[in-house]
């Protein structure tokens, strides 16, 4: 296994999963439980192709070789298998100098045509919680059984004919509140004596990034942008800029106007904006356009003067920006990292973007208290 497959985006470990299906040889490895620290929490994954390759990350590479030789042996099987590895003591194999400090659960399974719909669910850009049995002695609910659900009218909707209606009642609750957080875990359910655990695995939609302008720095934002999962779209204002051979790590690349924006590209929610097209002009009118979309996060390269400049052009139109307006303008954008290279700048822009996405105020890990990452809490 290469650094750079271990290093994939989590878009391109879904990718390879929907090219994996049809192999009939391929492995997925989930992390379904974690009891401690260690370096990917549930939900992370890893695919194992055909030919013993290993694409995603599911520990900081400490266990993934030792996975893709279970790897074969649920292949050659052809049913689930849960291995656990213990990395909290000092005396055994796992626990020597690993540094993980946690308990973690690992599910390897056969890659089948069960897994289309999150891959199809993935593509369009939906989310889908992925249900699947884990351990379980009930006679209704086999470890690998799997089911689905999706939002459907604000609550969700499930696709599990086989299921036994009381695990599905169970069921509805937590996993509504593990979508919301986008997160995953592994429960127990209790039932006239028998157990079932359930992985309910939340796999969201990517965000959206989308980057106005043409110039050279553009490029390492949406480099640095493709690589932490964002889908990313560069929106040229010059059409002869508008080519994905300019703009290689973009997943899109358009040519449009700063007054069509609007008419372009789809905007919600979960789409963030960076204007940089260093066009005093156009940064006004894309701003504007902007500000009419649900966009929670709208970044500005530029001095703060210039910004004001901007503000008075648009008060003097007749639009005066809200405290609400404000709270989604960034300007300067990005983090005040330091750095003054264009990769410095990318890197500070995402990380801005990342921040706001994960709704984190910057800070230094050494001074967080508790976990780095969310755990969820449910009963």
């Amino acid at each position: 296994m290469t650094a750079g497959d271990w290093s994939v985006p989590e878009t391109e470990v879904l990718d390879a999963v929907g090219d994996a299906i049809d192999d009939h040889h391929a492995v997925l490895a989930t992390v379904v439980d974690v009891v401690g620290n260690a370096y990917r929490r549930p939900g992370a994954k890893m695919v194992v192709a055909d030919q013993g390759d290993g694409i995603g990350s599911i520990t900081a590479g400490c266990l993934e070789d030792e996975v893709l030789a279970i790897a074969e042996d649920v292949v050659a099987e052809g049913r689930p298998h849960v291995e656990q590895f213990d990395l909290t003591g000092d005396d055994d194999v796992w626990g020597l100098g690993v540094g993980c400090n946690g308990v973690i659960d690992i599910l390897l399974e056969p890659l089948d045509d069960s897994y289309r719909p999150v891959v199809d669910a993935y593509e369009r850009g939906e989310d889908i919680v992925v249900l699947t049995v884990i351990e379980s002695d009930a006679a209704d609910a086999r470890r690998g059984d799997r089911a689905y659900a999706t939002r459907a009218d604000g609550s969700l909707s499930f696709d599990a004919s086989d299921w036994p209606d009381w695990l599905l009642d169970a069921l509805e609750d937590p996993a509504t509140e593990l979508l919301a957080a986008e997160t995953s875990d592994t429960l127990e359910f209790e039932h006239d004596g028998e157990r079932v655990d359930v992985f309910v695995d939340a796999v969201t939609a990517p965000p959206e990034l989308v980057i106005f302008g043409s110039g050279h720095d553009v490029a390492p934002v949406a480099d640095l942008g493709s690589r932490v999962d964002f889908r990313v779209t560069v929106a040229s204002f010059r059409g002869a800029a508008a080519t994905s051979d300019r703009f290689p790590d973009a997943d899109r690349v358009v040519s449009t106007s700063p007054t069509s924006i609007r008419e372009t590209l789809d905007f919600d929610e979960n789409t963030y904006a960076v204007v940089m097209t260093h066009n005093f002009v156009d940064d006004h009118i894309a701003l504007e356009e902007l500000l009419d979309t649900p966009v929670p996060y709208i970044g500005l390269l530029g001095p703060r003067e210039r910004f004001e400049e901007i503000r008075d052009e648009l008060r003097d139109g007749g639009v005066e920006l809200s405290e609400e307006d404000l709270e989604r303008i960034f300007t300067p954008a990005g983090l005040d990292l330091g750095g003054g290279t264009p990769f410095h700048i990318a890197q500070s822009v995402v990380a801005e973007v990342t921040a706001i996405r994960f709704g984190r105020e910057p800070t230094h890990l050494t001074d967080r208290e508790g976990h780095i990452h969310e755990r969820p809490s449910l009963e």
